[in-house]
């Protein structure tokens, strides 16, 4: 039975959701978006679909992002998306399957209990939790096992996880708000008050994106919504205008890993300095981010290689702890049971 029960590991993000099933490797990447149509109820679309019709939207159609600072925001939507995934990842079986979620590491115990719900209620049978900064050093290449300090970064959507790891467990770690759809807003803020231009949240993204990709001397062609005129109108930004606008938004960030250095055992800081901070998350590429916090803490700092999917890799490295642990506990629970039968038979002779 325990061979057809399907295993899979979920990094329920703010803004997107990837999962990975046992022997498959990773199968869905998508948004973490779903569109209700608010008179009916009726779910019509989930996704990539969902974040099309964002700000695109009539007044009985609602696009809903469930998830707010990675943990639940919207415990029906959550749970009516994380269904929808699950259903979208795995076909048809008579068994339901095993669930490992990442949680950030400052989720309460009622958020905790609230994702583990969320999966039970969208049809898992057992569901184990992982917080994302371990699950983000294991899917860099880090040996968590290590007796040395690790400082990983992990910039998601909505929050960003900083942790100190050693020994297999998170030594120091803290979150902080600063992540990918809060610098969005920072980019949109700006070009509304710099240039009177509306931009949408989608659009702030790609801007974000695009001028990660382009050097400081460069302009990024943005268009969007005179708030005078109420005409569309294309103006040309530079980038190192949107790296300036960032900036108090990056040192945030390094005041709260500034935090948890000053809480990290000595022993562990003194390794930290000596090795390379870990940046992982959809965010990891964000403009000037990596050479700011160099500058600021003058530590080595480098990028995770596909620091996208760096916590569902790690994610899936731990599945295989987690098949070991239902193992050992069979086997517990097998060799209690032969112990049982053996005191029955010795009781009625």
């Amino acid at each position: 039975m325990a061979s057809l029960r399907k295993t899979i590991a979920i990094d329920l993000g703010t803004a997107q959701v990837l999962v990975y099933v046992t022997g498959r490797g990773i199968v869905l990447e998508e948004p973490s978006v779903i569109a209700v149509d608010v008179l009916t109820d009726d779910i019509l679309a989930v996704g990539s679909e969902a974040k099309k019709l964002i700000g695109r939207t009539p007044g009985n159609i609602k696009a809903i992002m469930p998830m707010k600072d990675g943990v639940i925001a919207d415990f029906k939507a959550t749970e009516r998306m994380l269904k929808y995934f699950l259903d979208k990842s795995v076909k048809k079986s008579l068994f339901k399957p095993n669930l490992l979620i990442c949680v950030p590491s400052r989720a309460t115990q009622v958020e905790k209990r609230a994702v583990l719900q969320a999966a039970d209620n969208a049809g898992a049978h057992r569901v184990y939790l992982m917080e994302e900064p371990l699950a983000a050093a294991l899917g860099a290449g880090v040996d968590i096992t290590d007796a040395g300090g690790n400082l990983v970064i992990d910039v998601g959507g909505g929050t960003s996880d900083i942790a100190v790891v050693s020994m297999g467990q998170i030594v120091a770690s803290r979150s902080v708000d600063v992540a990918g759809l809060s610098l969005d807003r920072k980019i949109k803020d700006y070009i509304r008050k710099r240039y009177g231009i509306l931009i949408g949240d989608q659009k702030a993204e790609e801007i974000k994106i695009e001028a990660g990709l382009a050097g400081l001397e460069q302009s990024l062609e943005i268009s969007g919504r005179a708030i005078t005129s109420g005409l569309p109108q294309k103006i040309f930004v530079p980038v190192a205008e949107i790296y300036d606008c960032l900036r108090d938004e990056i040192d945030d960030l390094i005041l709260g890993i500034k935090k948890v250095l000053e809480v990290t055992p000595p022993e562990l800081a003194s390794d930290i300095y000596e090795r390379e901070i870990i940046l992982t998350g959809g965010g990891a590429n964000t403009l000037g981010l990596s050479g700011r916090i160099e500058e600021k803490l003058q530590i080595p700092v480098k990028i995770a290689q596909d620091p996208n999917e760096c916590v569902i890799i790690g994610t899936s490295k731990a599945l295989n702890w987690m098949e070991s642990l239902d193992e050992e506990k069979n086997d517990a629970i097998k060799g209690k049971q032969k112990e049982l039968e053996r005191d029955e038979k010795l009781r009625r002779r």
